[in-house]
């Protein structure tokens, strides 16, 4: 019986060493904090009930589980965007303890790269996140998700080639920090003529609130002066009783909104030499709420909160 619990004490400790990279993984490739929570469970129960003696590479072994589960929860999860209501944006999540969310790097975390990433095949998905955010070979990637090393750099390059064609000259922190501020500023009273001068010929602004919040746009809205307006004609209605402050969020700085001390949304936002390029508001109380928990088990630390090693989910726990 001693030699069982210590076989699954030992199967806790990869797992939770293995477990920041699962959920980094999943989360890329799902943009849902809750979707890549539930890979990682089932990725836990894989591990708990395989025959391990067999293993030759247990953190192969996770990644590959955990990246065939989330490839197949993505597949499924296409068919159910069909009927969303309104614009699809990821779940927003903080990364201000971690940058790079279980990664080598934080590519692939940015609110704008992850909804370019929903134009790609979950397979090149896959590949373009393995590699350019955790460092994984050819060949390794290649066994993970089933195809020849060949395909693997073929799917990676045409992966690499669609974000490029989509990316904007970056601008430097300090410059973006203050053209938000000041688009925050003309936004809050509508001030058209202040807008358009901000916001780059092709700027767009998306909603997501999957059709439960009030006073937004249920359609991406492009141009200029059409964002312009349409902002100014919320704008009123919109930011009453909202205050803004700046988070951090999917690795870059965006603004929280609250109403009466509570999370209702999360600005994120694309810039460059040019101006505002993308203004991505999530607005879902379905996507928020991991991030208003998170907030609240900051806030309210629990007795042995201080502790720092990691756990494996509550089922190894049981």
């Amino acid at each position: 019986m001693t030699g069982d619990v210590d076989t699954l004490d030992d199967a806790a400790e990869v797992f939770a060493s293995a477990r920041k990279r699962l959920f980094g993984i999943a989360y890329r490739m799902l943009g849902s904090a809750a979707e890549a929570e539930d890979v990682v469970q089932e990725t836990w129960v894989r591990w708990q009930t395989t025959d391990r003696s067999v293993v030759l590479n247990p953190q192969a072994f996770l990644t590959t589980a955990a990246t065939r589960l989330a490839i197949n929860v993505l597949q499924s999860a296409r068919s159910r965007r069909e009927t969303y209501i309104g614009p699809w944006l990821p779940e927003p999540v903080d990364t201000s303890d971690d940058p790079t969310l279980g990664a080598e790097r934080a590519e692939a975390l940015d609110v704008a790269v992850l909804v370019l990433l929903e134009k790609l095949t979950p397979t090149e998905r896959a590949a373009y996140v393995l590699r350019e955010a955790f460092d994984y070979g050819y060949p390794e990637i290649a066994q993970i998700v089933g195809v020849s090393p060949t395909a693997t750099r073929q799917l990676v390059s045409r992966a690499r080639k669609h974000l490029a064609s989509e990316r904007r000259n970056e601008v430097s922190p300090t410059a973006r920090q203050d053209l938000l501020a000041a688009f925050l500023a003309a936004a809050r009273v509508g001030d058209i003529a202040r807008l358009e001068r901000l916001f780059a010929e092709d700027v767009v602004t998306r909603a997501d609130s999957n059709g439960r919040a009030k006073h937004v746009a249920r359609v991406a809205v492009q141009g200029r002066n059409k964002v312009a307006r349409v902002l100014s004609s919320f704008a009123e209605i919109f930011w009453a009783g909202i205050t803004t402050r700046p988070i951090e969020v999917n690795g870059a700085e965006g603004f929280a909104m609250e109403r009466d001390g509570e999370l209702v949304g999360v600005l994120s936002a694309t810039v460059s030499d040019q101006g505002v390029h993308e203004l991505m508001w999530q607005m879902s109380p379905e996507k928020m709420e991991p991030l208003r928990r998170a907030w609240a088990d900051q806030a309210t630390p629990e007795a042995g909160a201080g502790e720092t090693t990691p756990e494996p989910p509550a089922t190894a726990r049981s």
